[in-house]
């Protein structure tokens, strides 16, 4: 038994040379394509294992499982999907520009859908595949013994055209991924034929012929200078966009119609998208998203309401969906066995100089043949020209081999010609024969002399190959399909296309529960019965524009940016949409404050107060956002402080601030300086230790208002605003209550008051009770105002609020 080693190697030593082998081999022989026949090793195995069981084009189609087990026997030791898949892309018309497998039976389609299994289908090569490998027999190229060392196989085939350029690629590899287009055969055969007249052209006479690629799937390339950069260095970046039109329609509607979508786009999907713009109302006026495809082609019909704006919803599909996309070019192939990044002129040069090769191996075998045969020819003639001796010779002769010597002998024949002469049928000594062997001999000396000239000229070499690329050219070329144009062009997508104009109530709950309602429903229920829970209540309720932004503010200095048209549009007698559905907040947040926005731009504020006397006011402006799918910072709160309140100004009010201790601090806005939305804020007032903000009020220097001071106790005070001096901010304040030595009044809520407004408070208990205070005598702020509720009776006061209307 053998006797175990153990080598004491370094971890990253062993892990490094066995993944740098691994990448050597994936890069080499597995996902990037040859430079010079475009094809990646299994696709030249595929092709070459039908060559060679004759399933070509002019004969009938194969059972692809035949196929499949032929290559995975003799060439290609993997997966059977794996050989099976790369089969049936090579046979789809919509990610080939020139299909190299011809395939009866579902070989999948443009919409995703996977083909049928291999038992079912059946294929050959096409015609241009022939092109590829025709003269691969005459040792054109090198072979290499297969993995089992029973037979060999290509390493590249003679591709008769450029076909990766004509096809294009994409792969990962280890380290290296490669995206090459593809492009019309024509233009690319004009681009190798301009190359080898004048090796020195550069990218911009290149492409007066090869425009940029050429989808199988059409479409409209935009941005030529990313096709010159990327001619140039291997990499760039165009847009690609399908090709839409717009169509009237009866009744004086507009429908688009799509007729070609971007490369390597699902159709299903891009489909499905656009129908979910529809019905998540992002954009307005889709009436019907409709696929149409048939076997005459591709058609997706998306039918507008009457009113819709057909050019601005085309612009919003092209921003928001696949129907324009972004084609990175990314032009790496293997040259001389390594990965190269590789822009147009090297791709063509390491074409033209494999096809010199090949061109140079294909005559020197067909002038071997030529001589060898010609040599045989020169034999026959002479020995027809004596052959009655040369009967008499072989008649005299024991048997074959000494036949030949004796006519090796006798009249120098060598003896591959004395083989010739003893291997003769009788009918071939006919008078005919001779004269067509004489031709024949002339022929073959033609043939020599070319041959002999192409290996001997540089010059006479590139014109066979001119010559046979238009060949190519004649029989191959097809019409170009993709569109190409010089500038990338701006999508501007207008508001009004993606949201309708509309007036829509919005409502608010303290609970988080958000919704819109049109005004149809609003009204046909009078405005009374809104759905809510029964511990809930109502914070916000305004008829505002779908074009408008509701912002939403929490108690942990967060807000929410809600554009109102993407509301959840419920009817007003159903329960809103919990907000943590549409924007992800904490467990502990709660709803504080909304307000909805017009007009950013507008010269307004929004000022903060937080529990622990800090106030903050910052330009309206700031809160504007492009993306809002989470929660956003309004204010950078300290520790465990929170948000009492938020309000909008213009940046000329007073701001009151109220503790739980009951001090009052009234002082002018512009005392606090404006800073950035992620800032924290100066202090506002002056909090004494377990003393702490309850709220904050705003309104005009020149009004006068009525406050009203709630207690824990059940009492319940209106004040004059006239009672508070304006000072400056960060002082204590004054006392808005009596103090009193045992069971004090503590504040439960401080608030302007209006005539007709009502008040709720409730109570520890879960009572509510409804007031209307507007009758209520005014105090002084030394008294603790009049008992309205028992406090032994319903428990303390827990919360207080103003009516919003429809509630009541």
């Amino acid at each position: 038994m053998q006797k175990e080693v153990f080598q004491d190697l370094p971890l990253e030593d062993v892990l490094g040379d066995r993944f740098g082998r691994y990448s050597k081999y994936i890069i080499q022989e597995r996902a990037l394509p040859d430079a010079r026949d475009g094809l990646k090793p299994v696709q030249r195995r595929i092709l070459y294992a039908m060559y060679t069981e004759g399933n070509t084009h002019e004969k009938g189609f194969r059972k692809s499982a035949k196929t499949v087990g032929n290559v995975i026997g003799n060439f290609h030791p993997h997966g059977d999907s794996s050989v099976y898949d790369a089969m049936v892309r090579m046979s789809q018309e919509w990610k080939l520009r020139q299909l190299l497998v011809e395939m009866h039976g579902n070989n999948g389609s443009v919409d995703g859908d996977p083909p049928a299994a291999m038992r079912y289908t059946e294929a050959r090569l096409s015609a241009i595949s022939g092109e590829l490998l025709k003269d691969i027999e005459k040792r054109t190229v090198d072979f290499i013994p297969n993995f089992d060392d029973t037979t060999e196989e290509p390493t590249v085939l003679p591709a008769r055209f450029p076909n990766l350029l004509v096809n294009g690629s994409t792969g990962i590899s280890a380290g290296y991924a490669t995206d090459i287009p593809p492009h019309q055969l024509g233009e690319v055969i004009d681009a190798v034929i301009m190359r080898m007249e004048r090796p020195a052209c550069t990218v911009a006479d290149l492409m007066t012929v090869i425009k940029g690629p050429d989808f199988p799937t059409g479409g409209i390339i935009q941005g030529v200078d990313g096709i010159e950069k990327a001619y140039k260095t291997g990499k760039g970046k165009v847009i690609v966009r399908g090709k839409a039109d717009i169509e009237e329609i009866r009744g004086g509607k507009k429908q688009i119609v799509i007729t070609e979508i971007p490369y390597d786009v699902n159709k299903a999907n891009l489909v499905k998208k656009i129908d979910d713009f529809r019905i998540d109302r992002k954009v307005e006026g889709i009436a019907e998203v409709r696929d149409e495809t048939d076997r005459t082609g591709l058609r997706i019909v998306i039918e507008l309401k009457k009113d819709g704006d057909a050019k601005g919803i085309l612009n919003y599909l092209y921003k928001a969906s696949d129907l324009q996309i972004s084609y990175s070019f990314n032009m790496v192939a293997i040259h001389n066995q390594r990965p190269v990044l590789m822009g147009l002129a090297e791709l063509l040069d390491a074409y033209i100089s494999h096809q010199k090769e090949v061109v140079t191996k294909r005559s020197e075998y067909d002038l071997a043949k030529a001589q060898a045969r010609q040599h045989i020819v020169e034999g026959l003639i002479k020995a027809l020209s004596i052959l009655d001796e040369v009967i008499a010779a072989i008649r005299a002769s024991k048997d074959k081999k000494d036949a030949k010597n004796n006519l090796m002998a006798a009249f120098d024949f060598t003896e591959a010609q004395a083989e010739a002469i003893v291997s003769l049928q009788l009918y071939r000594l006919t008078n005919t024969d001779i004269t067509a062997l004489q031709k024949e001999a002339g022929e073959l000396a033609a043939e020599i002399e070319q041959l002999t000239a192409i290996l001997a000229s540089e010059k006479k070499l590139t014109t066979v190959i001119k010559k046979e690329l238009k060949e190519m050219k004649r029989k191959y070329n097809d019409e170009r399909r993709t569109v190409i144009e010089k500038e990338i062009e701006e999508i501007k997508v207008s508001l009004e296309v993606l949201i309708p104009n509309e007036d829509v109530i919005v409502t608010v709950t303290r609970d988080g529960y958000i919704k819109r309602t049109s005004l149809r429903s609003y009204s046909a229920s009078g405005g009374k019965d809104l759905a809510m829970k029964e511990t809930d209540y109502l914070l916000y309720k305004q008829e505002v524009n779908t074009t408008d932004v509701l912002l939403i503010f929490t108690n942990k200095g967060n807000y929410l940016y809600l554009p109102v048209h993407e509301l959840p549009d419920i009817r007003w007698k159903d329960l809103g949409q919990h907000v943590a559905s549409l924007v992800s907040i904490e467990k502990e947040e709660f709803i504080i404050a909304a307000f909805a926005i017009k007009d950013f731009q507008e010269p307004s504020y929004l000022l903060f107060a937080t529990k622990n006397g800090t106030i903050k006011r910052t330009e309206l402006s700031s809160y504007k956002v492009q993306r809002y799918s989470r929660a956003l910072t309004a204010i950078r709160l300290k520790d465990d402080d929170e948000v009492v309140g938020v309000h909008l100004t213009n940046g000329k009010k007073q701001v009151f601030l109220s503790t739980f201790f009951g001090y009052g601090l009234l002082f002018s806005e512009d005392e606090a300086s404006i800073v950035g939305p992620r800032a924290a804020g100066v202090k506002g007032m002056n909090v004494k230790d377990g003393d702490y903000l309850v709220g904050v009020e705003v309104w005009e220097s020149n009004e006068e208002k009525d406050l009203l001071l709630t207690t824990q106790r059940g009492a319940v005070k209106k004040m004059k605003s006239t009672e508070f001096e304006p000072v400056s901010r960060a002082s204590r304040g004054v006392l808005m209550l009596r103090e009193l030595k045992g069971n004090p009044h503590r504040v439960v809520q401080l608030t302007t008051i209006e005539r007709g407004e009502s008040v709720v408070l409730q109570t520890k208990k879960g009572k509510r009770e409804l007031f209307d205070f507007s009758t209520l005598k005014p105090s002084d702020r030394y008294s603790n105002g009049s008992f309205v509720l028992d406090e032994k009776e319903s428990g303390e006061i827990t919360a207080v609020w103003k009516v919003i209307r429809s509630e009541e």
